[in-house]
């Protein structure tokens, strides 16, 4: 039997998950990543250092259940651009959410626990997408899979704490200081992550391409 086409092998290998052994401590940061951007490395690299992390997963989604999907960039596509902007040994880029056919976390994270026993994952979001928590699918079923960390974003620290997944998760939030051992605790755990922020959103890199400006920062 002859290899399939090289481009295809590829694009059904970016859907596998990364490899892992049991013992790591992986962040998982998901988002429809259209297009990536610094402020996804940021993020990725505060959560690295900051949770003592030993890899951190890019899970690319097929679409947002919350979003539109008219300006979707195809799956394949939004893998690649999204390596060429994490660039780092630690940051796998991945679209496992489509080999398993869902764009649902809860179910994502289910899957990724009960088939890499002994992996310690953590999800990663920002401080934006915990305000809009309470909209995703069984939210607190994935508060109670995985502990959580939440990095600040520009214009969205006191929102989002305020919010009721701020104050839903606080009941369990673990000192700053102490969150090089969030990917130990037992879920539900929290921490909230301080840091380097960047404008950058892709949204506004959206925009910003559609002005014919690549700068991407909001009112630019």
């Amino acid at each position: 039997m002859t290899d399939p086409n090289p481009e295809v092998r590829a694009g059904w290998l970016a859907r596998l998950p990364p490899k892992h052994a049991a013992g790591l401590k992986i962040g998982l940061f998901g988002g429809s990543f259209n297009p990536a951007h610094e402020g996804h490395r940021l993020a990725s690299l505060i959560a690295l250092r900051r949770l003592k992390l030993d890899r951190v997963w890019w899970l690319v989604s097929p679409g947002n259940p919350l979003k539109s999907l008219d300006e979707l960039e195809g799956l394949e596509a939004r893998i690649a651009k999204a390596r060429r902007v994490a660039h780092h040994p630690a940051i796998d880029v991945t679209g496992v959410e489509a080999a398993l056919g869902t764009r649902f976390t809860v179910d994502v994270l289910q899957t990724l626990v009960r088939r890499c026993p002994g992996v310690h994952f953590v999800w990663i979001m920002g401080a934006d997408n915990l305000a809009n928590f309470p909209r995703w699918q069984r939210w607190t079923t994935i508060a109670r899979t995985v502990p959580i960390a939440v990095v600040d974003r520009p214009g969205s620290t006191l929102r989002s704490r305020q919010g009721g997944a701020g104050v839903y998760l606080g009941r369990w939030q673990r000192p700053e200081q102490a969150a090089s051992r969030l990917a130990l605790a037992k879920p539900p755990a929290f921490a909230f992550l301080h840091g380097p922020r960047s404008p950058q959103s892709s949204t506004a890199l959206r925009e910003a391409l559609r002005r014919g400006d690549k700068d991407g920062r909001p009112g630019s």
